[in-house]
């Protein structure tokens, strides 16, 4: 039963790509049209984890509209228009950008009814904002049909003219009558007042206590004038990005810009270690003990980054002394939202670091560049690992080693614990990247996090998984450890530039390594339960460790060498 629940949802999740990249390409469609409910019916059909009770007619899914409301613009719902665009100079206008809380793309409210979403990261976040839409009209349905009686005149219940009353601000509620309307808004999604009291406490803040009133108030407005065709919902893309999408015309731009910056510093020549990762664990690892005064810390001081991670001022004092080392930061201007750091690891002193014993003497360069997002990462990869011309001459990428670190999904483990992928496959395709990884199981015994071996499947969108497919993939020959979105991407650009084009050396060597940030199989455990916190602080550094590690390494064996 579980195998044929997952080909009808691998099927499914094709056709919505497949429906999804044809109406990119049409350039509109409607959320209540043919297209709109075809694409509804699809996600219903795939019913994944991290969406919850969506299929549930009478139950508006309040963890899953958090997640896709963190990654969606402020005002969203209340919208009928929406319009993903390139980067096309709105921000040369009046209109203030809205960043999303979990995402970081600038959105523009043009007027009432209309939202500009830019889209800079290529398909992958075309199919990610649509999912997310997707979703977030099928609960804009379900709660119009709950907050009005279904005839002609569509007549709005009590439950909903006393949430209208409370969205309106006209009457000022006593706290009491704040939990009575409360009780009725439970009520009306279908949830316990428990649920729906901790919801209305996640979802405002100070400045906007009534938030979850608004969103359910507006979603079934905005729905309302849909069904009476006053005001029809509709999605459209911009003919420039429509143009740019699959051209790699923001990847370039950055992998120029960082050629650029190493030509400019005299390290274009230099052995190279790309690592893809956040934007602190290195840094913090190389240089926070002498700028926070630490002497003498051999020993990895987790409990030290975990400070570093909660307070901004032990951030920036990091920083403002690693920039003061030598390490070079480029704050990323391409429109491909991906910053970067250089590391001249000849000029980098290791002597209070953890890597004090390892005596590397080379002159290798580390760059670390930022998290891509699903098919951005052989876009940045690809462009990266190409020749640079300068002045009319060609100049080879000296690219020593390339290591992935990022979060995951995990199928065998729990949140923080850690993944080592051996192969990376597709998900939809036979596409399947075996590859000899640099880390092993044997580089992370821990006594409290555990650490897994095996395939990883780089899935089309995490928000698109459910039960059985993840299932399938664990417990079948795949025997899969865990699903992300980039691994496939990055290692076919390096293959593509190490086996067939030559652009880089064939000996290179790769890391792959991976922490939990979720287990969608483990109720509970979705994405949309929560982020890591101060859990994923461990395995973060012990995946730094070990990396750099083997990059110095592999410079004290060469200086060794050469000696």
């Amino acid at each position: 039963m579980t195998n044929s629940r997952a080909r009808e949802t691998t099927e499914a999740i094709e056709r919505l790509y497949i429906s999804m990249r044809h109406l990119f390409y049409r350039g509109f469609f409607k959320p209540s049209g043919v297209s709109g409910e075809s694409i509804r019916s699809l996600l219903k059909t795939i019913n994944p984890e991290i969406y919850g009770t969506m299929s549930m007619p009478s139950k508006v899914e309040l963890d899953g509209l958090m997640y896709v409301l963190d990654r969606l613009p402020e005002g969203i719902e209340e919208c009928a228009f929406i319009h993903l665009t390139s980067d096309e100079g709105f921000d040369k206008g009046s209109f203030e950008p809205i960043v999303p809380k979990k995402r970081r793309r600038n959105c523009y409210r043009i007027d009432e009814h209309q939202m500009n979403i830019e889209v800079l990261l290529g398909r992958s976040e075309i199919y990610d904002i649509l999912t997310h839409l997707t979703f977030l009209f099928i609960e804009a349905d379900k709660v119009r049909n709950l907050a009005f009686i279904q005839d002609e005149n569509w007549k709005p219940t009590r439950a909903f003219k006393i949430i209208e009353e409370v969205v309106k601000g006209e009457k000022k509620f006593s706290r009491r009558e704040k939990e009575v309307a409360l009780i009725h808004l439970s009520s009306l999604i279908g949830r316990t007042f428990d649920e729906t009291l901790k919801a209305y406490n996640t979802f405002g803040d100070d400045e906007n206590p009534d938030r979850l009133f608004k969103i359910i108030y507006n979603l079934a407005k905005v729905s309302l004038e849909d069904a009476k065709q006053i005001r029809e919902r509709e999605i459209h893309f911009s003919a420039i990005l429509k143009e740019r999408v699959g051209h790699h015309y923001f990847g370039e731009k950055w992998a120029n810009k960082v050629k650029e910056v190493l030509f400019e510093n005299n390290l274009h020549m230099r052995p190279l270690h790309i690592i893809s990762a956040n934007m602190h664990s290195v840094k913090n690892m190389l240089y926070a003990n002498e700028a926070l005064k630490k002497k003498d810390h051999k020993e990895v001081d987790y409990k030290m980054y975990g400070e570093i991670s909660d307070k901004k001022e032990l951030r920036d004092k990091v920083s403002k002394y690693a920039l003061e080392q030598g390490m070079i930061y480029i704050n990323d201007k391409s429109g491909s939202n991906i910053d970067v750091q250089i590391i001249d690891l000849s000029k980098t002193d290791l002597r209070n670091t953890p890597f004090q014993d390892i005596k590397f003497a080379g002159d290798d360069v580390v760059m670390v560049f930022d998290y891509a997002f699903g098919e951005q990462a052989y876009e940045v990869m690809d462009e990266l690992l190409r020749p640079y011309e300068h002045k009319g001459e060609v100049y080879m990428m000296k690219v020593k080693s390339v290591s992935i670190m990022g979060k995951a999904g995990i199928l065998a483990g729990g949140k923080g614990d850690i993944m080592i992928p051996t192969s990376h496959i597709f998900e939809g395709t036979a596409d399947n990247y075996p590859f000899e990884n640099a880390l092993k199981l044997d580089d992370f015994k821990d006594d409290e996090l555990k650490a897994f071996e095996g395939p990883m499947i780089t899935v089309l969108g995490t928000s698109l998984q459910n039960r059985d497919i993840l299932s399938y993939f664990m417990n079948t020959s795949w025997k899969a450890i865990g699903l992300e979105m980039e691994g496939a991407h990055y290692q076919k650009a390096i293959q593509v530039a190490s086996k067939i084009r030559h652009h880089i050396t064939p000996d290179l060597f790769v890391m792959y390594a991976y922490y939990a940030s979720d287990n969608p199989l483990e109720t509970g455990s979705t994405l949309s339960s929560g982020g890591l916190g101060l859990t994923g602080v461990k395995p973060t550094y012990l995946i730094t460790l070990r990396i750099l590690e083997k990059i110095l390494q592999s410079g004290k064996k060469e200086s060794s060498a050469k000696k």
